[in-house]
């Protein structure tokens, strides 16, 4: 086997609960999956089969660690997630097989600079440098479906220094887990470490320096970080 041409970097991780890691290869998020905040984004929700984009893997942030307010946004908005991670692989998996390719759950805050977004809507341009960019992902522990089964419902609420921002429940997702899995493996294969992003309800605003997002789903975990 050939050497390595520089020193190979470490793998991007989650905490378990209870102890451990989960290994990140890629994160996917799927947009609009939440009514209110479709039409809050000036969409319509019945029009519309699911839709993804991407984060690296390295955009993670953990442990409840500070967050940096990012360059070239003047508007940092937070948007919490149910977020599903994968421990099975597969391509083309059907929609009543796809739990069985979920290791675990967690909850996380897709960070969004929403005026570069805005400005690429406007240009037809892609959107990976308003979502993909460094520390967007702040996650809490990850939590393995054997303790915890597969949610489908429960509150899911966020808060800005301790004033709810986002309140709603994973029920009201558009598509369902099995159904988001058996769109996205019918466009790549999911490989184990694959995390996806299930949406976010109505709520979304911006964040400023200084101010602390602290986000929960019940029956799963929470999240929570300072933006500095």
């Amino acid at each position: 086997m050939a050497d390595f041409v520089i020193s190979p970097f470490p793998a991007p991780a989650v905490p378990v609960k209870g102890g451990g890691l989960f290994p990140v290869r890629r994160i996917f998020c799927v947009g609009r999956n939440y009514a209110e905040h479709a039409r809050e984004m000036g969409s319509d929700p019945d029009r519309e089969p699911p839709f993804f984009f991407t984060k690296p893997g390295d955009a993670i942030v953990t442990g409840g660690a500070d967050t940096r307010y990012p360059t070239k946004t003047a508007s940092l908005h937070f948007e919490l997630e149910l977020v599903a991670a994968i421990g099975t692989g597969g391509a083309d998996i059907a929609e009543a097989d796809a739990l069985d390719h979920v290791w675990g759950y967690g909850v996380g805050i897709d960070l969004t600079r929403r005026d570069m977004q805005a400005e690429a809507k406007k240009t037809a341009r892609p959107w990976d440098m308003s979502k993909g960019f460094d520390m967007s992902a702040p996650m809490g522990e990850l939590v393995p479906a054997t303790q915890i089964g597969h949610p489908a419902s429960g509150r899911i609420e966020l808060t800005v220094n301790g004033e709810r921002r986002q309140s709603s429940n994973i029920d009201r997702m558009i598509w369902s887990i099995p159904e988001i899995i058996a769109h996205l493996s019918a466009l790549v294969r999911l490989e184990p470490g694959d995390l996806i992003f299930t949406g976010t309800p109505e709520g979304v605003g911006a964040v400023e320096r200084g101010e602390r997002l602290h986000g929960i789903v019940e029956g799963v975990g929470a999240v929570d970080t300072l933006i500095v």
